[in-house]
């Protein structure tokens, strides 16, 4: 079985966008797994992550991976802004 899925995820600011894309650009290139591809790419405004997965558990894996690591990110962009 082959799962896959594309999020867009919108940020007001080309500062966060442009961290956030170099900070998970390298996660793309060496997968820890086989199990999970996934691309990512800019559109405008957008962040487009595009995840190609073996099954549905990988493809959920990667996502809550991904997604973490943008919260991650964030957070520490919010903090180094106000600090």
């Amino acid at each position: 079985m082959r799962a896959k899925a594309i999020v867009r995820l919108k940020f007001d600011s080309e500062k966060y966008l442009e961290n956030v894309f170099r900070a998970l650009e390298p996660e793309t290139r060496s997968s820890p797994t086989r199990r999970v591809k996934v691309e990512i790419g800019r559109e405008n405004d957008f962040l487009v992550l595009s995840f190609l997965a073996k099954d549905t558990i990988a493809l959920r894996a990667a996502l809550n991976a991904y997604l973490r690591w943008i919260g991650t990110t964030l957070s520490i962009l919010d903090f180094l802004d106000n600090a």
